[in-house]
């Protein structure tokens, strides 16, 4: 199968191949997915550049990618969750960095796969995986509810936007920061918007002048803000700030679960999810994807199109 492949790492884009590579086998429990569409992450070219290396081992060449979408091709050993001709997704994360979806087939574990959502199309659907279920876990772990104020850090992003969504789904007054010209896909998802940057504290009180009883922080460099709005008894999580838990906040990683994912399927599904798209790039263009991902600017997801 053609597959794009890195050999060491590299903080940049010089390491990347695209070729021919063995097809995966599939296990027990496993299900082969041919990809239609595999979500781009930062995590992706931040792997690439050793950044997990401390957590989790590399076995090279690596495949990078961790999400898909696609359509079930062959099936493991007592795998009756699943039949050939399904139309699925996955968060593809594996123990090991290695075999990516960045891919014409991926073999994952059943039990991190869901039906694709009708509502749908294939990039969307290879989009909503990792970043979809960062969204869906940060808000589990602070229990918001219907009498919430939440305030979403860089909340026109691909992370925050889901955030919003499936905040607003719940009940919540969602406070989203982002920049000026995203003010208006706020609104549209629902969001009070307020702009980043200097005085961003001031302008949340003035929106919230009691504080904000959860704050979600998908952007990393927040924590000071977050403090001085945060009223008494309230919690605050963060995907790109470890410290956060010295403050009495949670670091959060989330997990490969198909359940949690056919969760977000049936938002999608019934119109309360939907997937601002950024771009789609073949195989042969992961590092101009890679390097769209790194501007930090992208509004909506990026994926790749084996």
């Amino acid at each position: 199968m053609r597959a794009v492949t890195y050999d060491s790492y590299a903080s940049d884009n010089s390491r990347l191949t695209v070729g021919d590579v063995p097809d995966p086998k599939v296990g027990p429990g496993q299900v082969l997915i041919e990809v239609r569409a595999a979500g781009v992450n930062p995590v992706d070219w931040k792997v690439m550049a050793g950044g997990l290396d401390g957590m989790i081992d590399a076995i090279f060449p690596v495949i990078p990618g961790w999400d898909v979408a696609g359509v079930v091709r062959a099936l493991g050993p007592d795998t009756p969750e699943f039949a050939v001709g399904d139309e699925v997704m996955s968060y593809a994360r594996k123990d090991v960095v290695g075999h990516g979806t960045f891919a014409q087939y991926v073999a994952v574990s059943a039990d991190d796969v869901a039906h694709k959502p009708a509502a749908l199309g294939w990039n969307e659907a290879g989009g909503l995986p990792l970043a979809g279920m960062t969204a869906q876990r940060a808000l589990d772990r602070l229990e918001v509810g219907k009498d919430d104020v939440l305030l979403v850090h860089a909340a026109s992003g691909g992370v925050g936007s889901f955030a919003v969504q499936i905040g607003r789904d719940r009940g919540v007054r969602v406070i989203g920061t982002a920049s000026e010209k995203n003010h208006d896909y706020l609104r549209e998802l629902g969001a009070e918007p307020v702009a980043y940057g200097d005085g961003l504290a001031e302008r949340v009180r003035d929106l919230a002048p009691g504080g904000v009883t959860a704050v979600a922080d998908f952007v990393g460099g927040q924590l000071e803000t977050t403090l001085a709005v945060l009223a008494g008894g309230g919690r605050h999580v963060s995907v790109a700030d470890n410290t956060v838990d010295e403050h009495g906040g949670h670091w959060i990683w989330v997990r490969p679960s198909g359940g949690k994912l056919a969760d977000l399927a049936r938002l999608a599904d019934r119109g309360a999810l939907k997937v601002e798209m950024a771009g789609a790039f073949p195989l042969e263009e992961t590092g101009a994807a890679f390097d769209a991902s790194r501007g930090g600017h992208t509004r909506g997801k990026l994926v790749i199109t084996p």
